[in-house]
């Protein structure tokens, strides 16, 4: 009598590469040229949300929360003509 093994093939779902997904929404990878005193401002923050709240943001993370504050405000910014004027336009709405 010849008895015969039979083998059984059990997949796993493989672990995915990198960091786990943390977006629910479609993303785009995008590379930004930011002066080193606008990185060093943005890690100042981060350190000190950090040291606060115990939360670890990103430098991402705050950026995206900043545009998405902008574009939440309804602060019609379509007629500044340039960075420095944008730069003014959102610091005076942000002190006042």
């Amino acid at each position: 009598m010849v008895t015969r093994a039979i083998r059984r093939t059990v997949t796993r779902p493989r672990a995915k590469r990198g960091r786990p997904r943390t977006h629910r929404e479609a993303w785009t990878k995008v590379s930004v040229v930011m002066f080193e005193r606008q990185v060093l401002e943005l890690d100042r923050l981060t350190t000190a949300i950090r040291s606060k709240t115990g939360a670890s943001l990103t430098r991402a993370e705050v950026i995206r929360a900043l545009l998405d504050a902008l574009s939440e405000s309804r602060l019609d910014v379509t007629t500044v003509p340039s960075g420095a004027q944008l730069k003014r336009l959102l610091a005076q709405k942000l002190s006042s």
